[in-house]
């Protein structure tokens, strides 16, 4: 049968609209994403159940209308990263997660140490990068992937450092809490609250208005260059950096074991990438960061740990201010409550009540000249770019103070 023109011309319009109709619907539906483990892309699962389970329980992708800012501290071992974090972890709409990324890297690359090589190291981006975006979306399912052993009906009792996290301390993730325990001691949310929930983990994330992640085990913002630019995602970066003395200072302190022919320094044999791995990272990071590149506009701010701890409270209001989020009174408080601590207020190695002005410069009495002086060495090109001066003698060491650290305004990249 021979059709007219105009019913081709009628059938021609129709496909059209309904091509169109088919490319507004995909488009204007959400993304979704349900990556589950398997052996191929770096994870672990092959349960066919589990997989269902997973994308059936975990939300959708979606473009982030709401402007829910998500934070992340990127930071290294022993570089004032604790002391940052609680910069969020006590702000009353900020949900915060401390080191989530450590069941990445102890799931995929158990024996990981600092000594490893930035190579070994990025075996697990992929899967960091995964875990970061599902859980700023608030999918602590997510999660479970990486814990061992696998939550039984989304608890466990295996997260790591959990009670860092106020968030995850408090109602409605911790029911059995009283009135008398609104500020527990990290040993004790574990005790009180028992295993964690992760579904009332997830509604807590949902119901703030914010997430901040900590992280050191990310080795440079170029990493993070894809979830910066996911536009489901509101992604800002705070790169804290420390002196790479008073780093190495701190972990031979801290670390004893690995560091130990550190401190009694043979200037021989001595495996030294962990000073260097970090001297490296720092300079690539920063460079990236201070070249200013048009992906990161907006997104990056540069902090010198040295800065924070010589005016706490002048630099937090600043990193808000980068933020876009309002400071509150709990910040405010803890800092006036944990920067101004005794010697023995610091004794624990994770803790962050300090007297901070101090602790920002005691690697000079810690430290031999020796040691200083191959650091400085070693680590020349990051301690110009960041404005550490060097000491040329022992006694140049001893009498300076903070004034180690040059006069130096990292503004934000707006």
């Amino acid at each position: 049968m021979q059709c007219s023109w105009k019913a081709v011309l009628l059938l021609a319009l129709a496909s059209i609209a309904i091509q169109y109709t088919a490319i507004r619907t995909f488009t204007a539906k959400s993304f979704h994403s349900c990556p589950v483990p398997n052996p191929v892309n770096c994870s672990l699962s092959q349960d066919t159940d589990a997989a269902d389970r997973l994308c059936d329980e975990s939300p959708t992708f979606t473009y982030n209308l709401s402007r829910k800012t998500h934070v992340l501290i990127l930071a290294t071992t022993r570089s004032g990263s604790s002391f940052v974090g609680q910069l969020f972890n006590q702000h009353f709409d900020v949900f915060y997660l401390f080191e989530p990324l450590y069941h990445v890297q102890y799931t995929l690359i158990p024996k990981l140490t600092q000594s490893k090589s930035t190579t070994d190291r990025r075996v697990m981006l992929g899967a960091s990068r995964d875990l970061l975006r599902s859980l700023y979306d608030c999918d602590l399912y997510f999660l479970e992937n990486y814990i061992k052993p696998q939550p039984v009906n989304h608890t466990t009792d295996r997260l790591f450092r959990r009670g860092a996290s106020k968030a995850l301390c408090s109602p409605p993730v911790c029911e059995s809490l009283g009135a008398v325990d609104l500020h527990l001691e990290e040993g004790d949310c574990v005790k009180k609250c028992g295993t964690l929930n992760l579904t009332l983990a997830t509604e807590s994330c949902r119901e703030h208005g914010h997430v901040a992640i900590k992280t050191v085990r990310v080795p440079e913002v170029n990493d993070l260059r894809a979830l910066v630019e996911d536009p489901r995602l509101n992604l800002k970066v705070i790169q804290l950096v420390r002196d790479p003395r008073g780093i190495l200072a701190s972990r031979s302190e801290t670390f004893r074991d690995t560091y130990r022919l550190w401190v009694v320094w043979g200037g021989h044999n001595l495996d030294v990438t962990q000073l260097t791995t970090v001297c490296e990272d720092f300079w690539n990071s920063v460079s990236t960061g201070l070249n200013r590149p048009p992906w990161l506009k907006g997104k990056y701010m540069l902090v010198r740990y040295e800065d924070l701890a010589r005016n706490p409270m002048k630099k937090t209001e600043e990193i808000y201010d980068f933020l876009g989020i309002p400071m509150d009174s709990n910040v405010e408080r803890w800092i006036q409550n944990n920067t101004r601590g005794d010697r023995s207020s610091s004794k624990h190695k994770y803790g962050t009540v300090r007297n901070s002005a101090a602790t920002a410069e005691k690697w000079r009495f810690r430290l031999s000249y020796e040691i200083v002086a191959f650091t400085q060495h070693a680590c020349q090109q990051v301690l110009a770019q960041l404005g550490y001066k060097t000491a040329g003698s022992e006694e140049e060491l001893k009498n300076l103070s903070i004034s180690l650290v040059e006069e130096r305004d990292f503004l934000p990249f707006s």
